[in-house]
This record gives structure tokens, sequence and C-alpha cells, in this order.
């Protein structure tokens, strides 16, 4: 009889297990985790979910994903989504429900490629992300991630299965192919970027396998890791698609580019590629709608969550990708939603008015704490809730140009006592009650962002802005820039006007700041002529040398941007996004001495400093004091004059999109949305 008994009880153990095996999976939230511990906040890996939950997920797709995906120029009919899914998706852990399908996220920017990068990183991915406790790095395109204990070697696992927009397998030597092929190639970049060297030398970058693929750098670089996490750029390029017009690839490319219609492998990289690995470039589809149809590819494919469609000088459509590499706790394929519609509008008032009807779901990029008082006061109006976020890189500055090409402005302008006078003319106090509704702090412009580091002192924050026009007066006196003709505008050392032209985007501070520094500067006898430009024009004109002052946000400043990219530390103080001064410096750098304007001791030391910092892990020791030496000389020099620092910024949803959690920081710096993962959005009230 015990012998019976066992059996059966081990029968009926057997039989239990199994079940619980085979289970359905539990609906797991950020709200309701079901006592689950995920190994990375807020998401799984597939074995690691189902052995944790006991449960074997099952899989569902889109109902109009078919539908979606005829709209996608170029892509074949699909087949069965256990076919378009990697072997080992990414299993998201949603932020309160389990999303439903459908409906269009409707955003406005500017225009193409001025203030896009909101929307932008809605459908971004890249290797790894930031949580968004934006502490922890977690997998993204890859699935798992090491790196050696001095930094100089990092290696992605990526996911079996894993495939391109079309279908195309994406495997390791999409990424051997984007730094060997795009990136050091002269058909697109006449000069290797800056910013893929490391200390003037290439990594390189190792196929071990299609699922495995080693960055080998010449010098420590301990922060590479957190570049993909917090950059816009992709380090994958589609070897199957762009390949076939390169001779290395493809013995009969010739055909293929006279089949496509293109003169020569250069016409076909940068008509696909753009020329640029900033995403927000004008597609096939705006540059040419006719050679898009004939090709049948109207844009690169893509591992985002969404697709463009049709782009065109109002705004650009994009449908949900059918081979996204992500599921929710239930085996849904991500995005929840169908589209994103972008429509183009430079002027403000459109955009306040779009969003005061109900036309706009999400916004954060270009809403200035201005905009906010109308913007609140027309919440139920329009459907939509909007909320304040504390700020990363909002400090606005104005940097004088250096390296000017006019000799006389350029003396002056590498005259501190100029820099220290225009610094203590400013009413900063005033700035932050009229602009920033008396929600920040006056405060010097620092190159690292002060709530990200631990080596910016309260007198590096403090310097120079006390509001004391006698003493900017004194200053200027002091220098010879005297008003002789009682005109109010001062003279120039050669005796002509001190006139300044100052050209402006609207995407990069609110217009009211630079009408009121206008006026404190007029003050002192520096005569300012205000212009507003597209982002593109004053970009193009910045990074020609050819402005007199540069202004904008001091992004790209948090600890893990410049633990891994001295460029806001180093001559020209910036990137071609957000361009600072010294371009003539910077060009006798890279051109070994050759070219442009040797620089002063002070801004070679910032050289040495910035090669030494970014071989040593952010918050260590060696870091900190190697940070704090680069801030001092900054400050010391005022390289970027700061405003107002330590804001709260607006951001707005519609009440209908789910899923959206309060920003931890309102920040270019992390990528806009990228650490809150868009992918798990849905409308409640799809359409």
């Amino acid at each position: 009889m015990n012998t019976i008994r066992t059996v059966l009880l081990s029968s009926v153990a057997s039989l239990a297990l199994s079940a619980t095996a085979f289970a359905a999976c539990p609906p797991v939230t950020v709200a309701d985790m079901n006592g689950l511990t995920p190994d990375y906040p807020q998401q799984f890996e597939l074995q690691e979910f189902e052995d944790k939950a006991g449960c074997e997920l099952t899989f569902a797709a889109n109902p109009d994903i078919a539908a979606l995906n005829g709209e996608i120029l170029g892509n074949a009919d699909l087949p069965p989504l256990a076919e378009r899914l990697p072997e080992e998706p990414l299993v998201v852990a949603p932020y309160d429900a389990i999303g439903t399908y459908g409906g269009t996220l409707r955003g406005m920017s500017k225009a193409t490629e001025s203030g896009t990068s909101d929307l932008l990183s809605v459908r971004h991915v890249n290797l790894v992300r930031y949580s968004d406790d934006l502490q922890t790095l977690v997998p993204n395109v890859a699935r798992a991630f090491e790196v050696n204990d001095d930094g100089t070697e990092l290696t992605f696992h990526l996911r079996k299965g894993h495939k391109w927009s079309d279908g195309e397998p994406f495997t390791a030597q999409d990424i051997a192919f984007w730094y060997d092929d795009i990136i050091f190639n002269k058909d697109v970049y006449e000069t290797t970027p800056d910013r893929w060297l490391f200390q003037g030398e290439p990594m390189k970058v190792t196929v071990v396998d299609d699922q495995t693929v080693t960055f080998t750098l010449p010098v420590p670089g301990p922060g590479l890791l957190a570049r993909f996490a917090v950059d816009f750029s992709q380090p994958f390029q589609p070897k199957h698609l762009l390949g076939k017009f390169m001779e290395k690839f493809n013995p009969d490319y010739e055909a293929a580019l006279e089949e496509a219609g293109f003169a020569d492998t250069a016409e076909a990289l940068n008509w696909y590629y753009g020329g640029s690995d900033w995403k927000d470039v004008p597609t096939p589809l705006l540059k040419d709608a006719d050679k898009a149809k004939a090709t049948g590819r109207a844009v690169t494919p893509t591992l985002e969550s969404h697709i463009v469609i049709a782009d065109s000088s109002d705004g650009r459509r994009m449908v949900a990708n059918p081979y996204f590499f992500m599921v929710d706790t239930q085996g849904n394929q991500l995005p929840y939603i169908d589209r994103i519609d972008e429509r183009y509008a430079p002027e403000k008032e459109v955009q306040n008015l779009a969003i005061m009807n109900g036309d706009i779901n999400w916004k954060q990029q270009g809403l200035f704490l201005e905009d906010f008082p109308l913007l609140k006061e027309n919440e139920g109006k329009g459907d939509y809730t909007i909320a304040f976020a504390p700020t990363f890189g909002e400090n606005v500055f104005y940097s004088f140009n250096r390296t000017h090409k006019d000799p006389v402005l350029a003396e002056v302008f590498n005259d501190k006592r100029f820099n220290q006078a225009m610094s203590v003319a400013m009413n900063r106090d005033e700035i932050n009650e009229i602009v920033y509704l008396g929600q920040g702090k006056p405060m010097q412009g620092v190159p690292a962002e002060p709530k990200t580091v631990d080596f910016v002192t309260e007198e590096n924050l403090n310097a120079f802005t006390e509001y004391d026009p006698d003493k900017a007066n004194a200053l200027l006196d002091e220098m010879g820039l005297t008003d002789s003709d009682g005109d109010g505008v001062r003279e120039r050392p050669d005796g002509k006007p001190m006139v300044l032209r100052m050209a402006y985007s609207n995407q990069g501070a609110p217009v009211q700041m630079h009408e009121l520094v206008r006026d404190y500067w007029g003050n002192v006898g520096i005569r300012v002529d205000l212009r507003e430009v597209t982002s593109d024009e004053y970009r193009t004109a910045a990074n020609n040398n050819d402005l007199d002052l540069t202004v904008w946000k001091y992004d790209r400043s948090v600890g893990p941007t410049i633990a891994q990219n001295p460029m806001g530390l180093v001559p020209p103080f910036g990137d071609f996004f957000n361009p600072g001064n010294g371009f003539a410096w910077a060009a006798w750098k890279t051109s070994g001495g050759t070219e442009g304007t040797e620089p002063p001791e002070w801004v070679k030391e910032l050289y040495e400093l910035s090669a030494e910092f970014v071989q040593k892990p952010l918050g260590s020791p060696e870091s900190s004091e190697i940070g704090a030496k680069i801030v001092d000389i900054h400050v010391d020099n005022l390289l970027k004059i700061g405003t107002v620092g330590d804001i709260v910024g607006p951001f707005m949803h519609s009440n209908d999109l789910k899923n959206v959690k309060p920003l931890l920081a309102k920040t270019y710096d992390y990528y806009w949305a990228y650490p809150y993962r868009p992918q798990q959005w849905f409308l409640s009230d799809a359409k």
C-alpha cells in the first residue's frame, strides 16, 4: 500500500509541476510585479521570465500589423509572428497595465532636424539603455554586455533571430559594418568623426560570431558603455542593404548601382544614410520621392519601434515595426501604438494652440516655463496633463567666438575682462523671475551638470553671477572700449561701433531671454542685433565659424556623457548640434598644427586633462580630481557664460496616453523619453 501511495503522490506532484510549468503567464506590470524580481529593472529576458513566473509565454501580434506592413515600401508579406520575433525577445513589464493596440501618437516639431529628437526618442533603441532611475544600465538591443576591468574591452551579446524591419537578419556583422565601412568610409565622412576615435586612434570591432561582438579600445574607455545608452547614434547599419552597393561586399555592385539609379557608391550610401548617424536627417522620401519608389526602398531598415513611411516639408508619418524585438508580459508584441504622426510648425503659438486643442499626445522638447501658465489654464479644454520635471543641461549659455574670423573681435573676445563684464551685466534674478517664473537659480555655466557629478563647487556656480553693471562698465573702460561719440555704443579698438550679431534658434532657448540679454548688454554700451533663424541655419553658421557668439542650452553635460565624450570640454566646446567656440583652435589640434590658430596654454592644458579624464571611471577619486581642474579652467575663462540653472521644465501628455510615468528629469542628455520605454505606451481612446 505504501508503495502504491508513493507512486500516486509522485504522479500527482508531477502533474502539478507540469501544470505550473505551462500555466498562463501572470500580467506582470511595474505596479504589480506579482512577486517577481527581474535581473534588471522592469524587464526580463524570456527564459528568465518563464523560469521566475513558472509559465510558458505565448505570443500575439497586433491584429492590424499586416496592413501596417503593407504601407512600408519594399517590405514583403509578413511571415508568422514566431518567425518575426527573436528567439529571446525582451520581455517588458508595462508601468500600469497591459496595453491595447491601435491609435496614432500625434506630435509636433519645428521642422526636419529642428526639435524632432523628442519624437525620435519615442521610437529609439540602442544596444543598452538607462533605466528610468537614470543610474542603472540595462540591456536593450543587446541581450547582455560585459566590460573588462580596465575599460579597454566591451562585449555585447545579441539576440538570436533578431531581424531588421524588412525581415532580414540583424547580426554582429551589422555592427562591424557600421564602424569599419560607414564611420571610416570617406564616401560618407571625409574625415572620421572625432567622437569615434579614442586619443585619435580607432577602436577595433571584432565579430566573434553572429550574436557576439567585441569593441577593443586603444586606451581605457570606461564610459563607452554609457555612450550607447545616452547617445542618439545607433552603432549598427544594415549591411544587407548598403553593402550591396560596395565592391568590398558585392562583386556585382555596379549592376546594383545601375539598377537602383545611383551614379556611384558614394551617392547610394549618402542617399540612404544621409551622411550622418543623426536619425533626424530627411529621408529619401523627402529628398527624392521618385527614386524612393523606383528603388522600392524608401528608408534604411530599422530596429526601432516605428519606421518612416512618409516624409514631407509638413511632417513625417511612421507605422509600427512588424519585426520589433520587445513583447509585454502577456506575450503581446510591442509597440502597442500603430502610428506616429509628426507635424512641423516653427511658430510656438501654433504649437501651443495645437496642444490646447487636444491635437498633441506628447511634448517635452521646446516647451518652456513661459508656456506653462497658458497651457495649465487650458488643461481641461485640451484633455491633457501638463507637469513639471527637474531638468539637466538647461542652463542657457552665451559663448563669444574666441577664434573669430575678424581679428579685432577675436582679440576682444579673448580678453577675460570682456567676458567678465558681459557676465556681470546680466540680471539673472530678473531672468529667473520673467523667463523661469522664479523656479530656477542664477548660475554660471559649467561643463558638467552639477547634479550628476561631485566636482563642481558653489564657487564655480557663483562666479561672476552678481548683477553689477557698474563693474561691467569699469571692466570695458579698462579695456579701452569707450563711447567716444556719446551715441550709447562703445567703439572697438579699430574705431568701429561695438555691434554684435546674435543669431538664435527658438529651439535652443526662450526668445524672451535673448531680448533681456540684448538690453542688459546694450545698457553697458555693447549693441546686440537679434536675428531668429532655423536650427539648421544656426548650426551651419556656427560650425562654419561665422557667428559672433553661440547660444544654446548647456546640454550634453551630464556625467555619463562627458565621461566618454570630451567634446564639450575642449574646442570647439560642443558638437555639430550644440556648437561652442574656438573652431580655429580645434582645426589646429586636428591638423597637427598645420591649420587653424594655435591655442593658448590653458586650452592645451584642457586637451591633456580631458584625455586623462575619459580614461578614469566616473566617480573615482582620480576622475573627480581631474574634473575639478577642467571646470576651474572653464569658469576662469568664462567659456560659456551661464544664466539660470537648477530649473524645472514642463512636459505634457494627453490623458488618453497611458503607461506614462512622471519624468525623473526632462533632458536631452539621457535622450528625452528613451529611459521611460515609450514602446509600452498605449492610447485608451485609440482612433
